[in-house]
């Protein structure tokens, strides 16, 4: 059985445990036209859809500078615990600069770069749950509206992998549901974060179809703190699973622009990276994290 069979007989198999068929339709029809279970080819052709988002890191410089169109794609991120407030001044002077699409950094200091960003046009993203999504629920979603209260624009949370793993589906989709009904509430966008390095094609798989029942906004790749990272077979494999209706976020290992690239050509909506200018200006670095 190749890949896509695999995928195919995994999400079928899945809607039967759930009593999930065709989750798509309404009145037996299917309402996006790109669904994986009415319309493979159409889903297909979703893989070579262009990303709309890069994360990467700081302090990088950009041989002959950074590329517009693919700075708008970038989340220039600093997630190290040893980031300090200098640091992340920095990461926000480059985001200004470049015109990145967002910072991303801890919800420490969510407060920080919403004041250093105010009338920019550059958002702040953070992270809940992080690294390792094995807080309550409950924490999650307080922890999403605080930093929202502070200035989040959008939510990085990790899914409780342990939980998945064990095949409690029922937990892990309320859990990814705290985060994103609250963050609804102030019409805040949510990512959520299934650590690939971690799980096998079938729970990578289950956990897109979790994420896309619960009414996050994208899928996610890696935390950057894991073993592995972002790998275009991962991202085909999400965007295949979740169609049209969801953003795939491809985060760690992305080294220079040539790597983002075949990620955004394999499906990806966003990248995740530690070397935003380096990528945007098409340098290759060797810088780590997120």
């Amino acid at each position: 059985m190749n890949r896509q069979q695999l995928i195919s007989q995994i999400v079928e198999d899945v809607l039967k445990e759930k009593n999930l068929a065709h989750m798509c339709c309404k009145d037996g029809v299917c309402t996006d036209g790109l669904c994986v279970i009415h319309n493979k080819d159409g889903v297909k052709n979703i893989v070579t859809s262009g990303a709309s988002r890069v994360t990467a890191g700081v302090g990088v410089d950009a041989a002959g500078g950074v590329e517009p169109d693919l700075a708008r794609m970038i989340d220039h991120t600093l997630l190290k615990p040893e980031a300090t407030v200098e640091q992340v001044e920095k990461l926000t002077a480059e985001a200004k600069k470049f015109h990145f699409a967002s910072v991303c950094i801890n919800p420490s200091y969510v407060f920080l770069c919403a004041k250093l960003l105010k009338d920019t046009d550059v958002k702040v993203c953070t992270v809940i749950g992080f690294p390792l999504g094995a807080t309550s629920s409950e924490s999650k979603a307080f922890e999403a509206e605080r930093a929202i209260r502070d200035g989040a624009n959008e939510v990085d949370m990790v899914i409780n992998i342990g939980r998945l793993k064990s095949g409690d589906y029922a937990y892990v989709e309320s859990d990814i549901f705290a985060v994103v009904s609250t963050a609804k509430r102030f019409q805040v966008l949510t990512k959520v974060i299934i650590e690939t390095g971690l799980l096998t094609d079938e729970e990578k798989i289950k956990a897109c179809m979790l994420a896309k029942r619960a009414g996050a906004d994208f899928v996610k790749t890696s935390t950057g703190f894991s073993k592995g990272g972002a790998t275009t077979g991962d991202i085909a494999l999400m965007r295949f699973v979740v169609g049209s209706a969801m953003g795939v976020k491809a985060s760690g290992g992305v080294r220079s622009r040539e790597d983002a690239l075949k990620l955004v050509a394999s499906g990806a909506d966003r990248i995740g990276a530690s070397a935003s200018v380096a990528i945007a200006g098409g340098t290759t670095t060797a810088g780590g994290g997120n």
